[in-house]
């Protein structure tokens, strides 16, 4: 558990990082492993597609991921991510939902930090991803810009619907490796959570990117983050960040987790969620991935019939075009 230190220091500050948290072998070594065979699948099929030249099983992760990724000029993170679009979802659709990714995100000494700052009753909240960012310089373009490039200012209240508004949901980031400055480590803006929602501005940093402009916080302010394996961040959903550039020659790879109190609102409503910690009720804590996996795939099936081409049957957002802090 933190201590009242930590506490206070992440009321202060908005965020909080903890060293040597979580045990690498424990948690992030089958991680790493179970996502090696779903590399292994995605290089099988765009081999036998005729997408790519070989499946590349000599090479080790970052550098198969970067070579594919080049190979293909497409970034395949749809493959590891244990979350769906918000659109054009089909049947085939592909995510992950493995016995290791969940061991992760209920690993006991993720739940003590959360339970910490949030209380013990426990919710996964489905606004979740793994970030896999090979090297900008190898990845490719769209718009211009590098694809999976460093992420703009944000706050995660500003990726919910507005039915989460009075959700306490909190924040959980950790690399699977070390993440110096120069692999993209997050940068945040420390007491930047007081000022309340900010405008996140569509399409201001190019095409299909969703920004707060720097003119509405002191960006002056800002500091990295770089962390160590088995360190975790922890960010309170006001908080101004985003990260830089993998300028490096390897991959940076992380999860991106959320949680808040059992019985609020995900502002996520068709995603699933689950009890990762519950005092009261323990025996309705998920453990069995199988579950997690059909819980997704009922999800898969339902955005399949919503949300096609332009039309917007549900919406995943808050923010329109044309408000003037975005001019």
């Amino acid at each position: 558990m933190l201590t009242a230190q930590q506490i206070e220091r992440f009321r202060t500050d908005g965020y909080l990082l903890v060293e040597d948290v979580i045990p690498p072998e424990r948690y992030l070594d089958p991680v790493i492993a179970e996502y090696e065979g779903v590399l292994d699948s995605l290089a099988n099929e765009l081999c036998a597609g005729g997408e790519i030249d070989s499946t590349y099983a000599d090479l080790p992760f970052d550098k198969r991921v970067t070579r594919i990724y080049a190979e293909t000029g497409r970034a395949h993170a749809q493959y590891f991510d244990f979350s769906l679009p918000f659109s054009n979802v089909t049947e085939q659709t592909p995510f992950w939902a493995g016995q290791a990714v969940l061991d992760a995100l209920t690993a006991e000494p993720i739940l003590d930090v959360a339970e910490s700052l949030i209380g013990p009753e426990l919710y996964s909240n489905p606004v979740q991803h793994v970030r896999i960012k090979p090297p900008e310089r190898y990845l490719p373009k769209a718009n211009g810009k590098a694809v999976l490039a460093a992420t703009e200012w944000h706050q995660d209240h500003g990726v919910v619907t507005p039915e989460a508004d009075e959700t306490d949901m909190l924040t959980i980031w950790f690399s699977l490796t070390d993440t110096p400055v120069e692999m993209g480590c997050l940068k945040v803006v420390p007491g930047s959570h007081r000022n309340g929602l900010l405008q996140h501005c569509l399409h201001y940093s190019g095409p299909g990117t969703r920004t707060i402009p720097e003119k509405l916080f002191e960006a002056e302010k800002t500091i990295p983050l770089p962390t160590r394996r088995g360190d975790l961040i922890c960010f309170h959903k006001q908080t101004v960040h985003g990260s830089l550039a993998n300028v490096s020659e390897q991959v940076r790879w992380s999860f991106d987790l959320r949680y808040n109190p059992i019985g609020q609102h995900t502002g996520r409503e068709l995603f699933p969620g689950f009890i990762a910690r519950s005092r009261k009720a323990p025996h309705l804590e998920l453990r069995d991935a199988g579950q997690w996996r059909a819980n997704w795939l009922r999800t898969r099936s339902r955005m399949a019939t919503i949300n096609q081409g332009d039309q917007t049957d549900v919406p995943f957002g808050r923010w329109t075009e044309g408000h003037p802090d975005c001019a």
